[in-house]
This record gives structure tokens, C-alpha cells and sequence, in this order.
């Protein structure tokens, strides 16, 4: 079997783009070992480099991060590994960090495709040696180059004849889990659905692979992270080429963790691309803006219906998402419908498909949902409230868990208050009306109650927009009270529907936006903002509205635009689940 030594100058040239199989954030496992006497072998899987624990000593004697087996084998100790997901290997860094006198001094790797994800013992028939036995030294790096292999979701790390390992890294291909029904909405840019990061314009504190990993972390150092520019009009990106070719409709954007960090806006292109690692000097003007420029918050998903989406019928195989002027992201959540053709094998397709049982994460709150032109209307996408999607209409009104969260933390005030048991937060939206002089006079401030009774629509249903109103002279607040004493079940979500205005002074339908609010969340119409009548969700719930008006209510306070749906109605389509 042949291999290459790597230098650990070529590493960027050799692995930068594959994916780290083995990693415990992929999902990567011990499975079992033949000892671990002296320091256990979930160590060799962990992402964080090996730590120096020098001086530092337990029961059995000295400490290491890492895998470390008793002295005196006869024979070898073996470690199995089941990869996070099924994929094509193609290198290895194994890593004695830290063990100087104690290292092991060969090892070789073996690999293995359980079609049913069972886990194999170490004298399986099906072990073939992909890394023959290699030399290692002391408190170093060492990375070899395979050619790829065949799909696999199972390693087998074998040491000579015993010692310690500090890490242990599986590089490669992963061989991507797509939905059985090609219609389907999915993360194409996942890990799991093939996704891989392939160009980044800096990584200095966190690395662009991690975008596309499963979940949303566990702290700021599994997200990807630039570090802080200074030069006027700066900008950071990174390209993920998506695993496979994909009709695109919502974007997901998580900045978990990122605080004072996160980037203040960002912006989404796509391209076509049959290279999985597309120049980074394609011109400017093949790249296709999905997703214009929008404001971002602190430690948050955020979600955002995509301008050119599936409705055009472009397909994309590679989206750049461009950060300014730096900061950090954890995650970038692409979905789409998957293009179900030979499209397919020009992105490339490898090894077996699904055959580590994994599937795609999708469970983040991601809204798995369509935004096509069905034929009665438009279908759009009623997407998770938050401040920065719904910004270019009004003002989401929220308490926040963590401070360190609210919307534009450098102006938005936050205090104690009631002798300590309350946390305020000042002023998140305020009143405007822009009356004509001559009605000014007549105009009031007030407090409406508005009891709801939920729309015909089922969880995964969609509402037709028939009609959209907007209060010209002034904003509008609608505040979740629950409801009264005679509702025994109020209600917990409704929608807010949103267009902005036209040059023919009628709504922007490319514009409409849906949202899905929770009892927690009171919204603010802007001034003039299209939007639809308070539509509940399978529940009934009351309503405290501020608003402004000339006695009840006149030409000058609500103007109503019905539809006359001869070329159908748009539609919006809720959440499969609430």
C-alpha cells in the first residue's frame, strides 16, 4: 500500500479542504481498545490539540491528553474507531504530542465499511490496511497521504508494540446522506450532506470547517472566527461548495456564542461551479447575490428567505458568505432541494451513500419548508421571528435570558430594576406618527385589545394572502397577552406578514417576508409597512395593540389592498410542528 509523508508546511496544500472524519464533533466514537492503562483513548478524537499536563500526576502515574497503554506488549495495542460519518479517506495526522520516551513507535491504520453500522471486532475479516506500518518519533506531528479509499466508516489504529498517541485525526471525503425524496428541503451545505468549506479569506481564531458541523457548538472555539480588521471597508468570507448541486430557499445564519464578537452584517452569493474547489478569483460578476446585505445580532439563529430562490430554477453548487467587517459565526445552515439529475455526479458523489446510518441535522429549528410558484400563487416560507430578519419592516419587542444578546448591544440599554427582581431593557421600539399638520391635533395614543381566534391552517398548511393593510401616518405594536379567563388553552405562536411598498405605492409582493412569532415576542409595524391582519396559530390568543389614530380610525390611519387572486394568491406556508 502506497503512502506519502506530508510536512507539516504542506499540510493547508494537502487536507484544508477534506473533512476531519474521525473528529468527536462530527460524532466520531471509541468503539473499543485493547488497553488504555495509563490514559484513555477518547483523548486521540477530541478537537482541541493535545495540552501539555507536565508535573501533573494521578494514580497510576503520570498525565497525558491522549491515549497511553501499558509498557511490555508482545504484540501490538489497537484502538477502533467508528468515523462520525461514512466517507473516503484520504490521509491521517498521528500526533505524539507531549509523549517523549513513552510514544508509540509505529503504528498503521486499517479501515472497514460495516453497511449496517455495526461495529466490528479487531479480528473482522473485512479489516484491509490502508496505512502500512510507518515510523513515528517523539512529540511531533506526523501526517500521511493515502490514496483515497473506498467508502468507510470504521478505523482501526494499530501502535507497535505499545506507548502513547496524543491525537489521532482521519482526513477525507465525506460520502453524503440526501433525503430519498428529491423534493425534499435539506441543508446542502451540512457535512453530513457533503458540504465543505473550501476557501476562507482568514481563520486566525476559529477554523472555516466548523460552519457546516452538526449542532451549534458548545463554545466560541468551534466556530469560525477571523481576527479583528482595522483598515476601512474590510470584509472576511468564506466559500462552502454545497454537496450537490441545489435549488436554494432559506439561509440559516447561527452566531451562538459570539457576543461581542459577531460580525455586524453579512451578505450571500452563489454560483454554479462544476470544480468542487472553485478559484477564488472568479470574477466578481459570476456570482449570483442570493441574500443581500443584513444586519446580524449577538448569539442567535438567524433566518432569512433567500431573493433568488428556488422559484427561478438556477441551481447553485457553491454559496460565499461574505462577513463585514470581521468576527465570528458558528454556523451557515443552506437549504434547498437537491437537483435531481446528472447534475449529481459533476459535484461528485462518493462511496456508498448513508452508510454510517448518520443523517443530516436538521433539528436546530431549521424551518424545512419550500419557497416555489405552485399553481394557485407563490409559496413562501413563515420563518422564525428575530430582530435582524424582521428589521427592514419594524421592531421585534423581546426580553433576552443573556444581556449580552439584544440586538444592537452598544445602543440598546439594559438596567436593573423592581429592587433587583427585573431586568429591563429601555426602549426597544418607539412611537412615530407623521400626521399632516391640519389632522395632528386630532391624533391620540391608545391601548386596543384585539382577542384573535386562530386561522384555518394546519402545521405544515398554507395561507393564502388575500389582502394587506398599512397605517400611513403612523407605526403599530401588537403585544402577546395570552388570553382571557374563559380560554382555557391561549395561544402560542402566530404569524406576522410583511411587504414593503411599491413604486406604484401598492405592496412589493417580491418583497413579502413571514414570520413566525412566539407568545414571548410583541412586533412593530413601521410607519407605512404592508403587512396582513393578526393571523394566530391553532390557538387563541389576545392581543394589547398601541396605536395611534384620528378618533376610530380614518383614511389617513389604515388603507387596505385586497388581492383579486385571478393569477392566484400568494401563500404561506407554516411549520410542520408547534
Amino acid at each position: 500500500m502506497s503512502y506519502e509523508r506530508i510536512s507539516l508546511e504542506r499540510f493547508k496544500e494537502a487536507f484544508s479542504t477534506t473533512i476531519e472524519l474521525s473528529s468527536a464533533a462530527l460524532g466520531g466514537q471509541i468503539v473499543s481498545v485493547s488497553d488504555e492503562f495509563f490514559a484513555e483513548a477518547f483523548h486521540l478524537l477530541l478537537v482541541e490539540p493535545a495540552p501539555s499536563l507536565k508535573g501533573q500526576f494521578g494514580p497510576k502515574g503520570a498525565l497525558y491528553s491522549g491515549w497511553e497503554t501499558r509498557r511490555h506488549n508482545p504484540s501490538y495495542d489497537w484502538c477502533i474507531i467508528k468515523l462520525g460519518t461514512t466517507g473516503s479517506i484520504s490521509g491521517f495526522d498521528i500526533d505524539t504530542s507531549h509523549f517523549n520516551g513513552n510514544e508509540a513507535p509505529q503504528a498503521s491504520v486499517d479501515i472497514l465499511y460495516s453497511p449496517d453500522g455495526t461495529a466490528p471486532d479487531v479480528n473482522d475479516s473485512r479489516w484491509k490496511e490502508l496505512l502500512p506500518k510507518v515510523d513515528l518519533g517523539p512529540d511531533s506531528r506526523h501526517l500521511f497521504g493515502v490514496p483515497p479509499s473506498n467508502g468507510a466508516n470504521y478505523v482501526k489504529l494499530n501502535m507497535y508494540p505499545d506507548g502513547g498517541i496524543a491525537r489521532f485525526r482521519v482526513y477525507g471525503l465525506v460520502s453524503p446522506v440526501f433525503p430519498v425524496d428529491t423534493s425534499a428541503v435539506f441543508d446542502l451545505a451540512h457535512v453530513f450532506s457533503g458540504g465543505r468549506v473550501v476557501h476562507t479569506s482568514d481563520q486566525h481564531f476559529g477554523v472555516g470547517s466548523n460552519l457546516i458541523l452538526p449542532g451549534r457548538g458548545k463554545d466560541m472555539g468551534d466556530g469560525w472566527e477571523t481576527k479583528r480588521s482595522r483598515a476601512p471597508g474590510h470584509k472576511d468570507w468564506a466559500i462552502i461548495r454545497l454537496g450537490d448541486a441545489g435549488y436554494l430557499s432559506q439561509v440559516e445564519i447561527d452566531t451562538a456564542h459570539f457576543k461581542g464578537n459577531f460580525p455586524a452584517s453579512c451578505e450571500l452569493h452563489a454560483l454554479y461551479c462544476p470544480d468542487a474547489l472553485v478559484p477564488t478569483d472568479v470574477p466578481e460578476d459570476e456570482w449570483t447575490p442570493i441574500l443581500p446585505r443584513q444586519k446580524l445580532g449577538p448569539h442567535r439563529q438567524h433566518f432569512f428567505q433567500l431573493e433568488k430562490s428556488a422559484v427561478d430554477g438556477t441551481p447553485y453548487t457553491h454559496v460565499r458568505i461574505i462577513i463585514y467587517p470581521d468576527g465570528g459565526i458558528k454556523r451557515v445552515r443552506v437549504l434547498g432541494r437537491r437537483v435531481a439529475s446528472a447534475l449529481a455526479s459533476t459535484v461528485g458523489v462518493i462511496g456508498p451513500v448513508g452508510g454510517s446510518g448518520a443523517t443530516p441535522d436538521l433539528e436546530q429549528g431549521s424551518p424545512i419548508l419550500n419557497s416555489t410558484q405552485g399553481a394557485t400563487g407563490p409559496v413562501i416560507p413563515a420563518l422564525p421571528l428575530t430582530p435582524e430578519a424582521f428589521g427592514p419592516f419594524g421592531q421585534v419587542v423581546q426580553a433576552y435570558a443573556d444581556v449580552n444578546a439584544v440586538p444592537d448591544p452598544r445602543h440598546t440599554r439594559i438596567t436593573g430594576a423592581n429592587q433587583g427582581t427585573a431586568t429591563k431593557f429601555h426602549k426597544l421600539a418607539l412611537f412615530e406618527s407623521s400626521y399632516p399638520e391640519a389632522a395632528r391635533a386630532q391624533a391620540t395614543a391608545g391601548l386596543s385589545v384585539y382577542r384573535c381566534t386562530p386561522i384555518d391552517v394546519k402545521p405544515g398548511g398554507e395561507w393564502e394572502v388575500k389582502l394587506l393593510e398599512r397605517h400611513p401616518c403612523t407605526n403599530q405594536a401588537f403585544i402577546p397577552m395570552g388570553a382571557g379567563d374563559e380560554v382555557e388553552d391561549p395561544g402560542t405562536q402566530y404569524l406576522a406578514i410583511v411587504a414593503k411598498n411599491g413604486p406604484d405605492d401598492k405592496p412589493d409582493m417580491s418583497s413579502l417576508r413571514a414570520f413566525v412569532a412566539s407568545a414571548g415576542q410583541g412586533i412593530v409595524y413601521d410607519t407605512g409597512i404592508w403587512h396582513h391582519p393578526m393571523a394566530v396559530l391553532y390557538k387563541t390568543m389576545d392581543f394589547t395593540c398601541v396605536e395611534t389614530q384620528i378618533g376610530n380610525g380614518d383614511s389617513l390611519d389604515c388603507e387596505i389592498v385586497d388581492f383579486d387572486g385571478s393569477a392566484g394568491y400568494y401563500r404561506v406556508q407554516v411549520p410542520k410542528a408547534h
